[in-house]
């Protein structure tokens, strides 16, 4: 299993960071998480071509995890990849309904296939040799953290959330955590995560979890890098890890 970080930053813009995008080959089949604004740009030079991607999982609607979903449906339209599915919390199946009223010459010419999902689903997208399931995440809006589960490897891939229970159960004995660390340590701030809080979620969990990789990076986190994973370093049993646009972390 090999996992390509696209995005990771936020809606504010940042050098070297577009927005939030996590690609995931699972025997050669890709399976994208999150396309927000900037990813589709990043697929040339994460070498993978953006026609192979026919399944999307969603955290949630903001725009840094969407803006580049019709884009690449148009996209892939232009080159003769008409199909795709997506996977996402309530109300995904309304944002196309919205959008296909401003973009039906486009829609009308595309077969997408929307689930929505609630916590605690359980599935196997059609062509995938894998398990996903998710959890309820605690954000403004209807958020999922998925589960991935597959032959060699299984991962938490957590969208916004500040740090909860639920996100840290469905994450117990995986080889990683795909966490959000939006802010420095003692910002006060809601519906995200700092290392700080993150660390006290992780004090009840006796290093039942792999690896962390932190992500969605606002600009505020520039230069308290070092300090997150010092925060953090004891609480799992491998690495605290920093996500780069286009890094690359194997399973």
């Amino acid at each position: 299993m090999e996992i390509t970080f696209l995005g990771t930053g936020v809606a504010i813009p940042q050098k070297g960071r577009v927005q939030s995008g996590v690609v995931v080959r699972l025997e050669e089949k890709p399976l994208l998480i999150d396309c927000g604004s900037g990813v589709l740009s990043r697929f040339p030079d994460a070498g993978i071509l953006h026609t192979n991607i026919d399944t999307v999982l969603l955290s949630h609607l903001h725009f840094d995890h969407v803006a580049d979903l019709i884009p690449l449906l148009k996209a892939n339209w232009l080159r003769g990849k008409t199909d795709m599915r997506v996977y996402g919390p309530e109300g995904t199946g309304d944002l196309f309904s919205t959008v296909n009223r401003a973009y039906a010459y486009i829609l009308e010419g595309v077969d997408v296939d929307v689930v929505e999902l609630s916590p605690g689903k359980e599935f196997t997208p059609e062509g995938f040799d894998c398990e996903i399931s998710c959890a309820a995440a605690v954000h403004s809006v209807p958020t999922l953290a998925y589960r991935v589960t597959a032959e060699d490897g299984e991962f938490v891939y957590s969208g916004d959330t500040e740090p909860c229970t639920d996100v840290m159960d469905l994450a117990i004995e995986t080889d990683l955590l795909i966490h959000e660390c939006s802010f420095p340590a003692g910002t006060k701030v809601t519906n995200h995560t700092t290392p700080s809080t993150l660390a006290e979620m992780l004090e009840d969990y006796n290093r039942e979890i792999g690896s962390i990789c932190l992500t969605h990076f606002y600009p505020e986190m520039k230069g308290h890098e070092r300090e997150a994973v010092h925060r953090l370093k004891n609480y799992v049993k491998a690495d605290i890890i920093l996500a780069e646009d286009l890094m690359r972390l194997e399973l």
